[in-house]
């Protein structure tokens, strides 16, 4: 039994044909194919039922791809304890794309320690991000709260959640809008240039741009998705985008506002608007989920760096 045929077997595993699996692997079928065998043949057990047209776990085979995680995740721990800052490991983060967009500086500054590391931020809604630490594709899911309490059916005895502070949401302008243009706009009663007050009347006299979808966990919610009351102050949402990249730039571009993290502030194309009469505000707790049973040490300074970020902040 060998690591490669491992890896093979896991990845066949969680893929829906071995044909999948190979191109992931860059490997032929042929290739795959006799590596599954050599290890029943170690194994002197069957682990898939095999049809014309694809393999299935049988119930040994599960029990097998238990293991081989844990096998697998121990000799990455080894691998990256060992070797030190030289390691060339991969540091793979899943979550979705606005808490990537919150949290990818402070990993790559948490990841400096090792130059040889890859880093991975690959965009999912939570229960998908939960749904592949616990297949073992990424090491680290990015949720908020929400999720954790939920649940959903993905959840380990060996994983921890790591605190990542609050994501507090805003009414954000571009610079063109007009309220952030005329006179409409006085500073802000911190006395900072970072925000300009505003009445709840005059927002409202203006088109808003909204997800359907929450950015989150990707559900279908209409004007619901973005945390903003609409049965306390009804909005015009004239756009309706669920790409994050296009929605920013439609509020940059003056023509519609949007109720977005706060974090979204270190663009400088946007500025934030106080609601002065607006009576709620929508925050989310965000979170690193990870393995801890199977964690190398850079996972753990990874999460202590992240939540350190977040005390200071």
């Amino acid at each position: 039994m060998n690591l490669t045929d491992l890896k093979i077997f896991a990845c066949v595993a969680r893929q829906p044909s071995l044909g999948v699996a190979a191109q992931e692997l860059h490997l032929t079928p042929s290739a795959v194919s006799k590596a599954l065998r050599r290890l029943e043949g170690d194994l002197d057990t069957v682990l898939f039922d095999r049809s014309a047209k694809q393999l299935s776990l049988n119930t040994s085979g599960q029990r097998m791809l238990e293991f081989a995680r844990n096998m697998l995740a121990l000799a990455d721990q080894a691998k990256a304890d060992v070797s030190g800052e030289q390691a060339s490991l991969s540091c793979r983060v899943a979550g979705p794309a606005i808490l990537l967009w919150r949290h990818a500086e402070q990993v790559r500054q948490a990841m400096a320690a090792y130059p040889e590391a890859e880093i991975h931020l690959t965009s999912m809604y939570e229960d998908e991000a939960l749904a592949a630490l616990e297949r073992g594709d990424v090491n680290n899911a990015l949720v908020t709260s929400e999720v954790l309490h939920g649940r959903g059916g993905y959840w380990s005895a060996n994983w921890v959640s790591t605190s990542l502070g609050a994501l507090h949401l805003q009414l954000l302008a571009g610079l063109q809008h007009p309220l952030v243009t005329g006179a409409l706009a006085v500073p802000g009663v911190d006395g900072s240039d970072a925000s300009l007050l505003i009445s709840s009347q005059q927002a409202l006299e203006y088109d808003f741009v909204s997800p359907s979808r929450s950015l989150f966990c990707g559900k279908q919610r209409g004007n619901l998705s973005d945390g903003w009351r609409d049965d306390q102050l009804p909005r015009k949402i004239r756009y309706w985008i669920d790409d994050l990249q296009l929605l920013l730039s439609m509020v940059k571009s003056g023509r519609a506002l949007a109720y977005l993290p706060d974090f979204a502030l270190t663009d400088a194309g946007l500025r934030r608007l106080e609601v002065s009469d607006c009576s709620f505000q929508c925050s989310e707790e965000v979170h690193l989920v990870w393995d801890a049973k199977n964690a190398a040490r850079w996972q753990t300074e990874l999460a202590s760096a992240l939540a350190v970020h977040a005390d200071v902040t």
